[in-house]
């Protein structure tokens, strides 16, 4: 039993996602711009091939690690079917380490567990500051034409009243 349909055939594109892949090679995180994180895992980096009938799903446990200490996330068991994991509301500046571990039938002992540590950006931070140096721009951009505007009217329109009076003061 799997929590939702698999999102088959997804790749992670580099404008919108940073993949992390644990040391063996069998387990990804796709941490994509939303805060999200997309697990996704094979059978093939685990070692030996064992006959499929056996393999009776998955252990999911991860923690997290806060500002003094480590908190332990829920376990999570999904079925055999299930090839991928969305984990979709991830802290942001907060290091996890998920680790998925393969579940067979006795007496077949189950594989060591594959591990992965990502860090997830804090959107709303990156968002205020798009946000912020849209407005600064802008801003930039007023000031330079108000520049422009005082300067042009302090050429073209006070100078020939000064002009004017000057040369009436004359002889």
């Amino acid at each position: 039993l799997c929590f939702r349909p698999p999102a088959r055939g997804f790749q992670c594109a580099a404008r919108g996602c940073r993949a992390h892949r644990s040391p063996g090679g069998a387990l990804v995180a796709n941490v994509l711009r939303n805060g999200s994180v997309l697990l996704q895992w094979g059978l093939r980096h685990w070692g030996p091939p064992l006959p499929a009938a056996a393999l009776r799903g998955f252990a999911l446990n991860c923690s997290w690690d806060g500002t003094y200490t480590r908190f332990p996330c829920d376990s999570v068991e999904l079925g055999a079917a299930c090839r991928d994991y969305l984990l979709a509301e991830a802290h942001g500046s907060v290091r996890y380490r998920l680790c998925l571990q393969p579940r067979y039938a006795p007496p077949r002992p189950a594989p060591p567990a594959q591990c992965v540590e990502f860090r997830v950006e804090p959107a709303a931070m990156r968002d205020i500051v798009v946000a912020m140096t849209a407005v600064g721009g802008s801003i930039c951009v007023m000031l330079v034409f108000i520049c422009l505007l005082v300067a042009y009217i302090t050429e073209n329109l006070m100078s020939p009243a000064l002009a004017r009076g000057g040369a009436a003061a004359g002889p």
